[in-house]
């Protein structure tokens, strides 16, 4: 196992596949029936691949596809319904059907806002293109469940996404998605990661080492992904372009923990394993909170972003603390590994004179990628209303009443209890019960096992059944335990029928009666925010929230399109200003690994303006705790230039209270970002690489 020291600390379950019966929705032609597994050579795309776009008339799938045919993607033409003729000198079709027959697509780009996105998604997949890439975020989760539950009855589509930046195979200039261009240059690194963010300042980081990147996979922020980091790491090993595998997990699910069943499987059985090096997010974050995406939390029995860093380390995998250093330790490991890494530079730098530094300059960064964050990041905030015990019987009340004999209980649950709940299970892609035989907070999460279920028809009687057999009640009473097979039954119906995330809560047995109880502190009600923000479902779930009861600086927040969660350490002195969740989280983790506290998340999002960057200032101020403030800014969609913008206002209109303020600002534009901090004559500190960035955070905030 490779240790690497550079300036900071460097170390170094395949799901199994489900039977569903088909639907009206399944669309596979052929009558030898594999599965959705075996659609994971679609994410080879490259100069032979063809690209439609649906939504193609609309002004962002517009912009993109202006700036992806000058990069050199294969684009074929698009969809829009009702229309047909010409866009941009492509054929413009109104149905997939007609498109699939005349222009032969290969893959196609959602650009379809998130009410609708859904069922374009369908559309692709009963026309059966080889890959569908959807950008929309906030996409409602029992949306992405129904097209899962589709995409596993057959065998021809590939889904990338929701709410991914997409796929780009930069040696073969193939961009389906919205990638930042001028990060990327064509070499041998292969990259897949959930954080669009972090994956940019990787990219970075590789182009200028000079390796570059032969194929990039968004697996995107969202609850459920539509390609997970086996599929990515499937698709790597068989690469011939690929020489090295870049992860970038963070907190929530257990992406990463299958990525490290599956790596350490992968070098068992292979004599000259391609080296790999990973970055988990969130190591710091908060329990129980939402980080910004929607998938960004960890559920009962799923490890946290510590767990799963040390799970990828005793897989062998190298790990890293910052995106920054993964150029350097991949040329180590690439010559660690007994591998030609002249050769490899040779090959990226030639091809890189379209690259980071260049690139650029030319008319292809127009305003496409600001559109796409406004279309892909609209409505950025909480992903889930999460109710309190108190305000949970309500919705609860009709469904529990189908339980004949099951009562609601104020009182805490005794230490015979069970816990019972109906989830995601994001490896599955799919709903599941999960139950534990204890609710000891200390125990639950060791013992509680998920039991999946198809989400178009709910768990069957052999699943409810398992997931009773493992709470152990098999000496309960009759009533009990006909009780818990009906509870579970109509959790998992108000489950569907009322869009939840996750429903669950403690059961105990009435000794005296032989009943079950349900205790009300120990309900736990979570529903997507989705459903209501994009669709405008669940209304009478979603009036029932009470901002007045939230921290008032994230609801005001919210209201300015960020994402602001407050740290609670009484010890931390760092207000954080970051563009990106991926990012935000990794800046708190490595601050901390550099002897600082953050006092608090904050993700202006990728339609951040000098406004929001105002906004961010007077958000952050209010903290009394806050020493120093860090704005840390990778320019992807993000112009470097604006946020430097943003900061010369906020100290024109904002008193700054005398708070200094240091800034990294790398990547889009980062040159003229870096000369407005320079010049601005406000005593700014202005930085390039993150570790003296963050160094010198710590020993302000320190002396203060």
């Amino acid at each position: 196992m490779a240790i690497i020291r550079a300036g900071q600390r460097v170390w170094t379950r395949v799901p199994r596949p489900q039977l569903y019966t088909r639907s009206r929705r399944d669309f596979s032609s052929s009558s030898v029936r594999s599965g959705y597994e075996d659609t994971v050579h679609n994410l080879r795309i490259g100069k032979h691949t063809r690209v439609i776009y649906q939504g193609f008339t609309g002004r962002v799938a517009t912009g993109n596809a202006k700036d992806s045919l000058a990069y050199g993607t294969n684009i074929v033409g698009g969809v829009t319904p009702g229309k047909e003729g010409e866009h941009l000198g492509l054929p413009l079709l109104p149905n997939l059907k007609r498109a699939k027959e005349l222009l032969k697509p290969d893959a196609t780009a959602v650009f379809v806002a998130a009410p609708q996105c859904a069922s374009a998604i369908e559309d692709a997949i009963e026309a059966e293109i080889p890959l569908i890439v959807a950008v929309a975020e906030h996409i409602p989760l029992h949306d992405i469940m129904r097209v899962t539950s589709i995409l596993k009855t057959q065998s021809k589509s590939r889904l990338v996404g929701a709410n991914a930046p997409g796929i780009i195979a930069p040696i073969g200039s193939c961009r389906i998605g919205f990638q930042p261009l001028p990060t990327f240059a064509p070499g041998h690194i292969g990259i897949a990661a959930k954080s669009g963010t972090l994956s940019y300042e990787t990219v970075a980081s590789i182009t200028r080492s000079g390796l570059g990147q032969s194929l990039c996979i968004g697996m995107g922020g969202d609850i459920i992904a539509g390609t997970n980091l086996v599929d990515a790491l499937k698709v790597f090993e068989a690469d011939p372009q690929t020489e090295g595998i870049v992860l970038v997990g963070e907190v929530g699910g257990r992406a990463e923990e299958d990525a490290a069943e599956w790596i350490k499987e992968y070098r068992r059985r292979v004599r000259d394993p391609k080296p790999i090096a990973a970055l988990v997010g969130g190591q710091f974050a908060p329990s129980g909170r939402i980080m910004g995406h929607a998938g960004a939390w960890a559920a009962k029995g799923e490890r946290s972003a510590m767990e799963k860093y040390s799970v990828l380390l005793e897989a062998g995998v190298t790990m890293v603390d910052h995106p920054e250093n993964f150029g350097g330790v991949m040329k180590t490991l690439l010559a660690q590994s007994g591998r030609d890494v002249k050769r490899i530079t040779k090959d990226g730098a030639a091809q890189q004179k379209r690259g980071y530094h260049t690139f650029r300059q030319q008319s292809i960064t127009s305003g496409g990628s600001s559109r796409v964050a406004q279309f892909q990041q609209k409505q950025q905030q909480e992903r889930k209303l999460h109710l309190r015990p108190d305000q949970a019987p309500e919705p609860l009340e009709p469904y529990l009443a189908q339980v004949k004999g099951l009562s609601l209980s104020p009182e805490e649950a005794p230490s015979d209890a069970f816990y019972v709940s109906v989830t995601v299970d994001r490896t599955e892609r799919a709903p599941a019960l999960a139950t534990a035989p204890t609710a000891n907070p200390s125990q639950v999460n060791q013992r509680v096992r998920k039991f999946p279920y198809d989400w178009r028809h709910g768990p069957s009687d052999s699943t409810i059944n398992q997931a009773i057999e493992h709470m152990h009640l098999g000496s309960a009473p009759p009533a009990a335990a006909k009780q818990i097979n009906s509870l579970l039954r109509s959790l998992a119906k108000m489950y569907k029928d009322k869009e939840a995330v996750t429903l669950s809560g403690t059961v105990s047995i009435d000794h005296k009666t032989g009943n079950l109880v349900l205790h009300q502190p120990s309900l736990i009600l979570q529903f997507d925010d989705g459903a209501f923000r994009s669709n405008k479902r669940q209304e009478d779930i979603h009036s029932l929230r009470q901002k007045e009861t939230e921290v008032a600086e994230e609801v005001e927040a919210e209201n300015d399109g960020i994402v602001y969660v407050r740290l609670d350490d009484p010890e931390a002195n760092i207000g954080t200003l970051v563009n990106g969740a991926g990012l935000a989280m990794n800046t708190v983790d490595a601050l901390r690994l550099h002897g600082g506290k953050a006092a608090n998340f904050l993700d202006t999002g990728g339609k951040a303006t000098s406004e929001t960057v105002k906004r961010s200032f007077e958000i952050i101020l209010r903290d009394p705790r806050v020493k120093v403030i860090f704005v840390n800014i990778f320019g992807g969609l993000t112009d470097g230039g604006m946020i430097a913008e943003g900061i010369l206002l906020a100290f024109k209109e904002v008193d700054m209270k005398g708070v200094p303020v240091l800034v990294r600002i790398r990547g889009t534009n980062e040159e003229k970002g870096q000369k407005i901090v320079a010049e601005s004559g406000l005593g700014l500190e202005a930085f390039d690489g993150f570790a003296e960035a963050a160094k010198r955070v710590v020993e302000v905030a320190n002396s203060r």
